[in-house]
């Protein structure tokens, strides 16, 4: 299974300053200060916006830690939502969403996780805890195939990255298993329906016999009485 750090990101938080305003000079013209003005609060418009995203940002870190996963997606989502008004916001909805990503996960909806995942993902492909999660997820599912490619995916970003490296050794041999088991099933349903057929000639699939060539996986078929 894919170890992941149970933990919602998070980014550091700064200081708010309140912008200055300058004295009205005697004898100005007002209509010179209204752009000035309505820039100004424009600016603080866009500041009480971030802080409302990051304070429910952290609010949902505070339920997700209380075990609170359901009211976390809820203040996550209305992260999300306040951030949708705000420009140059990718980073912070990015990890709104692997944070909702989390909370599926821990709440064992992993179809729900893998949707937050690649959300998060469509706006930081480079984000490896959203791969991380998406991998444990689509393990969880039996989507092997795609939980080795999110870590191959990791590996490509960070090739010093030893979980992702055990997953993909761990994974691998389990994968083959899997597919050389769904190839007898084939082959065994193939060879009744053969030999329904070949029935009506007094043959069987028994007469035929698959050689597999070593250097290329393919087969040939012999006839042999």
């Amino acid at each position: 299974m894919v170890l992941i750090e149970q933990e919602p990101d998070d980014v550091n938080e700064q200081s708010q300053s309140s912008p200055s305003t300058g004295a009205a000079v005697p004898g100005a013209d007002s209509s010179d200060e209204e752009p000035f003005e309505d820039a100004l609060n424009e600016e603080q418009l866009l500041e009480k916006a971030r802080n409302q995203v990051n304070d429910a940002k952290i609010e949902g870190n505070r339920l997700f830690g209380s075990g609170q996963y359901d009211d976390a997606l809820s203040k996550y989502e209305l992260a999300l939502q306040l951030a949708s008004e705000v420009p140059d916001s990718e980073e912070i909805r990015s990890m709104c969403h692997a944070n909702r990503a989390i909370c599926f996960l821990k709440l064992q909806k992993y179809d729900d996780t893998i949707k937050e995942c690649t959300k998060a993902l469509e706006l930081n492909p480079s984000y490896v805890k959203a791969l991380l999660r998406r991998a444990e997820a689509h393990e969880k599912l039996d989507h092997l195939e795609e939980a080795i490619a999110d870590m191959k995916k990791i590996m490509e970003l960070d090739p010093s990255n030893d979980q992702a490296r055990r997953t993909i050794q761990r994974l691998e041999p389990i994968l083959a298993e899997k597919r050389e088991k769904m190839k007898e099933e084939m082959i065994g349903k193939l060879k009744e329906m053969g030999n329904s057929v070949l029935g009506r000639f007094g043959m069987s699939v028994d007469n035929f016999k698959a050689v597999k060539d070593p250097n290329t996986g393919s087969y040939s078929i012999s006839f042999q009485r």
